[in-house]
């Protein structure tokens, strides 16, 4: 057996992630994002429910950032499902781009403009 056989199958990495179809209601279009189950034991403690353990609270668009997940503007993490902790359900306006494209495009210019 080789030094590689003996090594841990893949952990899983931020970029594992799925995302779901988006669908949308009047007001909100919707989106789910699935993280591997094994993942939610490498997220930070401060992440998940001090009243539910084992249950993800509501992220910041930061943290979830901060963890992999990427989607354009607009997206906030608005609700966990306790029996599925591993999937984490988004929201935005309902035509987010196109109501608030000028803004949208002058961030894009402004992060660019912060990293040259």
């Amino acid at each position: 057996m080789s030094k590689d056989d003996a090594k841990d199958p893949k952990e899983p990495t931020y970029e594992d992630y799925l995302e779901r179809d988006k669908y949308n209601d009047d007001e909100w279009e919707y989106r789910h994002v699935i993280l591997p189950k094994p993942m939610l034991k490498l997220l930070p403690e401060s992440y998940f429910d001090p009243a539910e353990p084992g249950v993800l609270r509501i992220l910041a668009v930061k943290e979830w950032r901060d963890i992999g997940i990427t989607q354009s503007v607009g997206w906030e993490h608005y609700e966990v499902h306790a029996p599925e902790p591993h999937i984490l359900l988004f929201r935005r306006e309902k035509d987010f781009l196109e109501k608030y494209q000028a803004q949208v495009a002058a961030q894009a210019r402004a992060q660019q403009n912060g990293k040259k």
